[in-house]
């Protein structure tokens, strides 16, 4: 890497999550005291603009031509007010993608055991019988398995 090189203390800022989230502070407390002024400026000049009056003017001249000027400095605003909401949003998601990056290789382990799990599933004992093995208990079970097999005794 070459020493001279600009970016240097942005890469910084950008692999780290905490670095990041100050640094947009940063520039988001500089972006409401620029909001702060501009809205004072947006007031006074809407203030003087109206207040020019002309000479043969109706009363609502001096509106309508300051109206351009009100809108572009409230575009402005707009602007400036969307960045600081973008500033507080990036820093949230950069957080985000950090903790996401650093939970994936356990999910990627439990995944890969439930993939493996329902592959091999694991071989259970089969159940004793209560009686402590005795067959007299269950003789409807261990019967005959069809109904030809019934004989005279027993009907179906």
């Amino acid at each position: 890497m070459n020493s001279n090189d600009p970016t240097a203390p942005l890469r910084d800022v950008a692999q780290n999550p905490e670095a990041y989230a100050r640094y947009l502070a940063d520039i988001q407390r500089v972006l409401l005291d620029i909001g702060k002024n501009l809205e004072t400026l947006h007031h006074e000049t809407r203030v003087h603009c109206r207040s020019v009056h002309v000479e043969g003017d109706r009363f609502y001249d001096a509106r309508l031509r300051a109206l351009p000027v009100e809108r572009s400095l409230k575009d402005v605003l707009k602007h400036v007010r969307g960045l600081t909401e973008g500033l507080e949003k990036s820093a949230y998601k950069r957080r985000s993608h950090d903790d996401t990056v650093n939970a994936l290789p356990k999910k990627r382990r439990e995944k890969a055991l439930a993939k493996e799990r329902k592959k091999n599933p694991p071989l259970q004992p089969a159940p004793e019988s209560p009686s402590g093995g005795s067959t007299e208990a269950n003789s409807r079970y261990a019967g005959p398995t069809s109904v030809y097999d019934l004989g005279r005794g027993k009907s179906a």
